[in-house]
């Protein structure tokens, strides 16, 4: 597998020129000082689908950022295990310190993947905040919590973290407009299609093996839309394969993953590892082993983690710090008087790459120079993800 040309131009010139650096919530007229809800604090709440690390992670470095900012004060995180954020919450409402913030210990809530309690559970927190009205903005991680949350049900500030596509989804109309003055959306339209053009051109791929829930929320999550765009225009096939995702039985959901994989590295020549329920540090070694022995190429939808556990090459999203960051500016604009939707939703993070140098060994792909001189993160052994879990 060779570097071609244009790959040179896109890494050499693009991360530079083209592609935007991270940037923070854009209204410069709102401040992000602390300041008090009127002598009190402010009441936040948090809602999401099920346990995902991608929710964990986002909300750490959320918290991470408040802390920066003097919301709260700095402390060392308790050690999360799993990929749930309850313990990190339980945390957060009995222990960590503020003059300025209350996350409510009894303001967590989880779907845990459960569609029939999805209803029950929205329904739950809509009437909380329409009649006890003890919330004042609502954290909604992920696209299950963004589609219940983004809407006129009420009318609590709610800004909606740790979205595939939320345009796609139906969560919000534009990434200029979110459509509801108090809900805000991070976007990032063109993130899958950064990720696809730099795999396709590291590998020259003509068959693209795609895994996903054949529903709109499994479709948005893989970004299907953005792969069959750049299939006709860049011409190669998408060989697809479906699975449950957004689903209470993980064990069901990973197996699915699984028998996909085994599927696919017969059919395709590289794979496009999207971000779903049975894609988890109990899964990745399986499926990494699967694809290495058939010298097949993979490239993480959701980052650098996944790369740690033996994925060939992702995007480096930095540990999430610049995401955190972001989503902690735009809080503390909200607790400053800015509505949600008047502030800037439009978030790319710092293009860099993240590769696997032991997975490139074994299918025998040689990085070039140019390639190792635009990746930001390096693993030279591939992790037993299921031994390094948090």
């Amino acid at each position: 597998m060779k570097l071609t040309s244009k790959l040179k131009v896109v890494l050499c010139l693009s991360l530079v020129l083209i592609w935007p650096v991270a940037g923070f919530a854009g209204d410069k007229t709102f401040k992000v000082d602390p300041i008090s809800n009127d002598g009190k604090k402010w009441r936040v709440g948090y809602y999401e689908g099920g346990a995902y690390i991608n929710y964990q992670k986002q909300l750490t470095e959320t918290v991470k950022g408040l802390m920066l900012l003097g919301w709260l004060e700095t402390a060392e995180l308790p050690q999360q295990t799993g990929e749930a954020t309850d313990t990190l919450w339980k945390w957060l409402a009995t222990e960590a310190k503020s003059d300025y913030i209350e996350f409510v210990e009894d303001a967590h809530y989880s779907a845990f993947w459960e569609n029939d309690n999805r209803s029950k559970v929205e329904d739950e927190i809509v009437a909380r905040l329409n009649h006890e009205k003890d919330i004042d903005l609502m954290i909604a991680m992920g696209t299950w919590a963004g589609k219940g949350l983004a809407n006129y049900r009420h009318r609590v500030n709610t800004l909606v973290f740790s979205t595939s596509n939320p345009i796609s989804s139906g969560i919000i109309k534009s990434v200029e407009d979110s459509g509801f003055d108090h809900v805000h959306v991070r976007v990032d339209p063109k993130r899958n299609e950064r990720q696809l053009l730099v795999f396709h051109e590291m590998i020259g791929f003509q068959k693209l093996g795609v895994i996903y829930e054949d529903s709109i929320a499994g479709r948005s999550y893989a970004a299907i839309d953005t792969i069959e765009a750049l299939s006709a225009s860049h011409k190669f096939d998408v060989i697809r394969c479906h699975t449950q995702s957004d689903t209470s039985d993980t064990e069901s959901a990973e197996q699915g993953v699984i028998n996909c994989f085994n599927k696919l590295v017969e059919e395709a020549d590289a794979i496009y590892v999207t971000q779903q329920g049975g894609v988890n540090s109990r899964s990745i070694p399986t499926l990494v082993e699967i694809a290495n022995q058939h010298k097949i190429p993979t490239f993480s939808q959701s980052g650098a983690r996944e790369v740690r556990y033996g994925i060939l090459a992702s995007l480096s999203r930095a540990g999430y710090k610049y995401v955190g960051r972001f989503h902690a500016e735009t809080i503390a604009k909200v607790f400053n008087g800015a509505l949600p939707n008047e502030l800037n939703q439009l978030f790319e993070e710092p293009p860099k790459i993240a590769l696997n140098l032991k997975t490139a060994e074994i299918i025998g792909f040689d990085p070039p120079i140019v390639l190792l001189g635009a990746t930001d993160e390096f693993f030279e052994e591939i992790i037993v993800a299921a031994q390094k879990s948090q």
